[in-house]
């Protein structure tokens, strides 16, 4: 143990400051763990800007020399749109973004010993998550880890800190067609064919739930097993359509959490021939849209008193309504953060379950944040319904860390509540991911907040996706124009 824990605090990333005692200490155990166990290999990973995990496989041995020296990974990998086109000229002069990103070199994985879980579907690899850096250890400004940590630190330096609960939609298929010809081998690659595990809208119908107990019993029990704080696995609106919830935690543990989620369920369910996808809203027939319901309380951290808790009178508390403020404030601006893709912006329709437009209500899942506070609840809350399943939830967290506090900060107060969301005179949430690309792009709020350089390198990575999706001839334009004209 003695010359392990020189070679970790000799190595490269202490001493260049970016590992501290606690976590040499911790990647020490963590390495001695590992060499005397059965896993043979390690996935090394970072969430990229699309909250997707990326990385290397190492084998267990070489498991130590991670925390004396991090591993390599390419920088055009924080580059891509989500087709996996590089939409940067990193083969010109000027990349189109700071820090040296041109030729596709290297940047730095730096590990986060935390993070570390053996896979029960796997049980001879494990995970662990890192913060991908510039080669000398400097921050990237659009790493969505540390993204969030800033984040979390302004919310600190005015002693609050942020609880985040879970509602994660998604739908699970059986394959037909796995589309692993060579024609459709594009890019992106070609959709495969799928078909329901169970007929839908039977909401919370338990002879649904005992038809599909199978693969939602695996998927908890992975979750069991990775220690993501499972709460409840519901039967939700649409046709193979689940709901899992978890149990509050700080956002930067359940960005971790929901990352690994989501790639967990789409790994079980492919060893079981299955298609698990987050999709907003698929085009099947007869599909319903996933949402994201992300449940907030802000508290004293040092006392632990939800400070979202309402007066002995009802009213909302300064925090609560400074927050719900903010929320709403910058609500148009944050969707690129919360609703990144083209086809989140599908799930904006009236009485449908999801918000169209900008306010809050009491307990009414028609707006876009629901109150959920009463005198004396200590679980007091409120529900940001507004997110997609897609976001990545580092960049989504921090808009809502920022535009809360902003709310705070100013002394905003919440409007009235409304009781009849989708009949209120509000201010429309954005009709589409252009519309969202040019608010958040003009943004003067989060320039000043996350700074030029991330408000760049988002727009230019969504305007890709945009410009590549409506110069695309559609099935629409087919049948309205080419028998016409």
């Amino acid at each position: 143990m003695s010359d392990l824990h020189k070679a970790i605090a000799e190595g490269a990333l202490a001493t260049a400051g970016l590992l501290d005692a606690s976590a040499i200490d911790k990647a020490v155990a963590l390495a001695a763990r590992v060499a005397s166990s059965e896993l043979e290999t390690i996935r090394v990973l970072f969430a990229d800007q699309h909250g997707i995990l990326r990385g290397k496989t190492i084998v267990a041995g070489a498991f130590a020399s991670l925390f004396t020296s991090g591993l390599a990974a390419p920088s055009s990998l924080l580059l891509k749109d989500t087709s996996q086109r590089t939409v940067f000229p990193i083969w010109s002069a000027d990349p189109g973004v700071e820090g040296g990103m041109a030729g596709a070199g290297d940047i730095l994985m730096l590990p986060d010993p935390d993070t570390f879980r053996v896979l029960p579907w796997s049980p001879h690899s494990a995970w662990i998550l890192c913060d991908p850096r510039f080669k000398s250890g400097e921050r990237i400004p659009f790493s969505p880890r540390d993204v969030l940590k800033a984040a979390i630190a302004k919310l600190a330096a005015r002693n609050l800190a942020l609880v985040v609960g879970l509602e994660v939609e998604f739908h699970v298929f059986e394959r037909v067609d796995t589309k692993l010809d060579h024609a459709s081998a594009t890019m992106p690659g070609q959709a495969v064919q799928t078909r329901n595990l169970s007929q839908g809208y039977q909401f919370l119908t338990e002879t649904r739930y005992g038809e599909v107990e199978g693969i939602l019993d695996d998927l908890r029990r992975n979750c069991q097993a990775m220690d993501l704080p499972i709460r409840s696995m519901e039967i939700e609106m649409g046709p193979s359509q689940f709901e899992f919830t978890f149990d509050p935690a700080d956002p930067l543990t359940h960005a971790d959490n929901l990352v690994m989620f989501r790639t967990m369920v789409k790994e079980v369910a492919a060893r079981q021939g299955l298609h698990a996808t987050f999709m907003c809203k698929p085009n099947l027939e007869n599909s319903a849209a996933s949402g994201w319901h992300l449940h907030q309380s802000i508290v004293d951290p040092a006392s632990g008193r939800n400070l979202m808790m309402p007066n002995a009178d009802g009213t909302l508390s300064d925090t609560a309504s400074g927050w719900i403020a903010g929320l709403l404030a910058h609500a148009q601006e944050s969707c690129l953060l919360t609703t990144p893709t083209v086809n989140g912006y599908k799930r904006y329709r009236p009485h449908q379950l999801a918000p169209d437009r900008i306010q809050w209500g009491r307990d009414n899942r028609g707006a876009m944040v629901r109150g959920l506070m009463a005198p004396g609840d200590t679980a007091s809350r409120i529900e940001n319904r507004v997110a997609e399943t897609t976001a990545n939830p580092y960049y989504f967290f921090a808009s809502q860390i920022l535009s809360g506090l902003d709310g705070v900060a100013r002394g905003l107060s919440a409007p009235d509540p409304v009781e009849t969301p989708y009949d209120a005179e509000a201010t429309k949430l954005p009709e589409s991911l252009l519309s969202a690309i040019q608010y958040f792009d003009g943004s003067a709020f989060y320039r000043a907040q996350l700074g030029d350089v991330f408000v760049d390198y988002m727009t230019r990575i969504r305007q890709a996706e945009w410009d590549r999706y409506h110069l695309t001839v559609s099935e629409w334009e087919q049948a309205e124009y080419f028998g016409l004209y």
